[in-house]
């Protein structure tokens, strides 16, 4: 095992890591920004270094400050987190180039599944059926209108090199293509510093599901469960859960385990190493399902399924970057129960989730059985405007879907977090809502939701 670890990250997933190194024994080396300094995450671990200004690209994106850090302490390895720099092949290069051990899938791997238009090719080699549309990017809007032709509208304009939903465009008739061939190439130049976007059929009231998909460098992959992430704002996700309620009816075993057999082709097809998330739509009323896209990274929620199985996945990343070969506690791994997350964000749902950064001066985290807390953030302190509004997560485990919601409904009735604004009224609210206990949801519910019942 290593002796210390770089976490080249903030916030939750930082601390999340550092508390697995130090149960391991393994040194912590943290990072901050000067908008960062003194926050939670920075007094968990064992170091933390400055590495620049509160502008993500001169701290957290500044890859020779994070590498000059990790030298000059002595750390082995890196761990990338999720977000900021995790699935970038130019700082897993750079990582290894600098003598140090990258905790995620070798840059082949990253450049094989990080590209969504390389992705594609990967998956239908895999005889994984990606979402109808163009196999490239397309240049011209001529080129857009053929392929949404084919394909028929609805259809999403998305860019090639981005995640998380960002620039990604719904069209509904060929009147509205140029404009948002525009407008989503525009933003994923100032986003990703790509502009390069490509067209697909856009499923409408999906599912999302997704595959905990984990590899060694002894060739051996496993998909460890699913979970449904359905709930989600502007085209990120709320709440997750495991099992997925997509997969209740009495078909859902034969449903599961196809998508499970398919992420596991493709991640063995992709040569896949450490933890990963294949991610999957689900169109119920066809029974069938599309693949997406490979996160190349631990997942937020990754939670859940550390719940249902017993697991520390970060544990297993960092034993897999030591070489060790996956270990029968995940070979064997067998969900039992139910566990749900909620997302805890600085916005407004009546607003349309705009952001809310601001103080956290009273802070009250939720304790009882089955239920975890994975918090970014302590009191006092604050949510800074210059990074996600993500500040913690709150997560259920019970031996079914109702004893995990009534779990988790009681614990976000216990959490106080003041005086910033919060989803926490919006979260309480849609677990009590009749579609969500009846896991009768798609991929429309929480906007809708947030519309026609105001939060807060």
């Amino acid at each position: 095992m290593f002796k210390r670890v770089l976490i080249a990250n903030r916030g939750e997933i930082a601390a999340r890591v550092a508390r697995t190194c130090r149960r391991l024994g393994v040194s912590s080396v943290g990072v901050y920004s000067e908008a960062d300094a003194g926050a939670y995450h920075t007094t968990v671990m064992d170091r933390s270094e400055l590495v620049g200004p509160a502008a993500v690209r001169e701290s957290y994106l500044n890859i020779p400050a994070l590498l000059e850090v990790a030298t000059r302490t002595g750390a082995e390895a890196v761990h990338p987190g999720y977000g900021l720099l995790s699935e970038k092949v130019h700082f897993a290069r750079a990582v290894e180039e600098a003598g140090l051990v990258w905790i995620g899938p070798p840059p082949a791997v990253l450049e094989r599944l990080g590209d969504k238009m390389r992705s594609r090719a990967t998956a239908r080699a895999a005889g994984v059926s990606p979402v109808p549309g163009s196999d490239g990017p397309v240049a011209t809007l001529d080129e857009a209108r053929a392929v949404a032709a084919a394909v028929g509208y609805p259809v999403l304009v998305k860019p090639v090199g981005g995640g998380g939903g960002i620039g990604m465009q719904a069209v509904r008739d060929e009147a509205g293509l140029e404009r948002a061939m525009k407008s989503s190439s525009d933003r994923a130049a100032q986003a990703f510093g790509d502009p390069r976007v490509y067209v697909e059929r856009c499923v409408e009231r999906p599912r999302h599901v997704e595959v905990q998909l984990f590899g060694d460098t002894h060739g051996a992959v496993v998909a460890l469960g699913e979970r449904e992430c359905s709930v989600q704002r502007r085209h990120q996700k709320v709440l997750e859960e495991s099992p997925a309620p997509a997969f209740a009816g009495p078909e859902g075993a034969s449903h599961r385990a196809r998508i499970l057999a398919a992420a596991e082709r493709l991640g063995r097809a992709a040569g896949y190493v450490g933890a990963g998330t294949c991610e999957f739509l689900w169109d119920g009323a066809r029974g069938e399902f599309y693949f997406l896209e490979v996160n190349c990274r631990i997942q937020v929620e990754h939670a859940v399924t550390e719940l249902v199985l017993g697991v520390d996945l970060v544990e297993h990343q960092l034993r897999v970057a030591c070489g060790e070969a996956l270990s029968g506690e995940l070979l064997g791994a067998v969900a039992t129960g139910h566990a749900i997350e909620a997302r805890l964000c600085a916005e407004d749902p009546s607003k349309g989730f705009l952001p809310r950064p601001g103080e956290v001066r009273e802070l009250v985290w939720p304790e009882g059985e089955g239920v975890r807390v994975d918090a970014g953030v302590a009191a006092p302190g604050a949510v800074t405007p210059h990074y996600d509004s993500m500040f913690a997560k709150v997560i259920a485990h019970g031996r079914d879907r109702d004893e995990a919601l009534a779990r988790l409904s009681g614990a976000l009735h216990r959490a106080v977090v003041a005086p910033l604004v919060t989803n926490l009224p919006f979260l309480r609210a849609v677990l009590a809502s009749d579609e969500f206990r009846a896991g009768a949801y798609d991929t429309s519910f929480a906007e809708a939701f947030a519309k026609r019942k105001p939060a807060g």
